[in-house]
């Protein structure tokens, strides 16, 4: 299904951890990375082909994510003619894509890979959010950058505090006790930084 400009419909997944990485997938059979990624079928909204690419892809269900943002508006990019099947050439010339970002849920066991007979996948890791952009094939190289900066605001705030609940320790705290001081004493110096 191609639009009259000659792209196909499609969507792009960020998939985030609790430390706002990125999952990360090697293609199978090759040395390149990217985002889980796939077409809208016919009759399909954007967030139904999100879904159905999430399971395929990945192996995840919608209990799994939260949904946290999605590009306002379609990011294009073309494919190059070499790429470009000999019975699509002068038709096809790329994709368009609304990409999601999502909140994983669930937990890295829950990710399969294997979901389907038709894996994309053979490997997969979380990686920094900013993702090696010389990684990805060069074509699609500025639509993941256009994504990434667009839903970028929409990352969730990480509490580094959690850390220590997690490891058992409490952070410790100086508490102060002084006296009021008198109405006619004059202010107190502030401490210099600790």
């Amino acid at each position: 299904m191609l639009d009259r400009e000659g792209f196909r419909p499609n969507v792009g997944i960020i998939l985030l951890n609790h430390r706002n990485e990125v999952f990360w997938g090697k293609r199978i059979r090759t040395h390149s990375w990217q985002f889980p990624q796939g077409g809208i079928k016919h009759g399909e909204t954007p967030e139904q082909a999100m879904f159905r690419e999430l399971h395929e892809e990945v192996g995840l269900t919608p209990e799994h994510v939260r949904i946290l943002a999605r590009t306002r508006d379609w990011l294009r990019y073309e494919v190059p003619e070499h790429f470009i099947r000999r019975d699509a050439r002068g038709h096809y010339r790329g994709q368009k894509q609304i990409w999601f970002l999502l909140q994983m849920a669930g937990r890295d066991s829950d990710v399969n890979l294997r979901a389907t007979d038709h894996p994309e996948f053979d490997a997969w890791r979380w990686n920094e959010y900013w993702v090696p952009l010389e990684a990805v094939i060069e074509f699609k190289r500025g639509v993941y950058e256009m994504a990434l900066t667009e839903l970028a605001r929409f990352l969730p705030r990480i509490n580094h505090h959690n850390r220590y609940l997690r490891a058992g320790m409490r952070p410790a705290h100086r508490e102060r006790h002084s006296a009021p001081a008198p109405l006619d004493a004059a202010p107190a110096k502030s401490d210099p930084p600790a």
